[in-house]
C-alpha cells in the first residue's frame, strides 16, 4: 500500500531522503505537490491535496532536517 496525503510525516521523511540539500522553507508549494507526487510510494489522487496538506508536509520535513 502506497502513501497517501495524510501520511505527512512519511512523506517528509522520503523528501528528505531524496533531496538532502535542499532547505524545505525554500520549496514552493506547487514544487512540493510535484515532488510528492514522484515519490515511487505515493500512491493517491492529486485531487485530495490541498494548501494545508502541503503545509503539513513542508512543516513534517523542516522537523527531519
Amino acid at each position: 500500500m502506497g502513501l497517501k496525503w495524510t501520511d505527512s510525516r512519511d512523506i517528509a521523511i522520503e523528501l528528505a531522503e531524496a533531496n538532502p540539500d535542499v532547505d524545505p522553507r525554500s520549496v514552493r508549494f506547487t514544487e512540493l505537490m510535484q515532488w510528492v507526487l514522484a515519490l515511487p510510494d505515493f500512491d493517491d489522487d492529486p485531487k485530495h491535496c490541498g494548501e494545508k496538506v502541503l503545509e503539513a508536509i513542508q512543516l513534517a520535513w523542516m522537523d527531519e532536517v
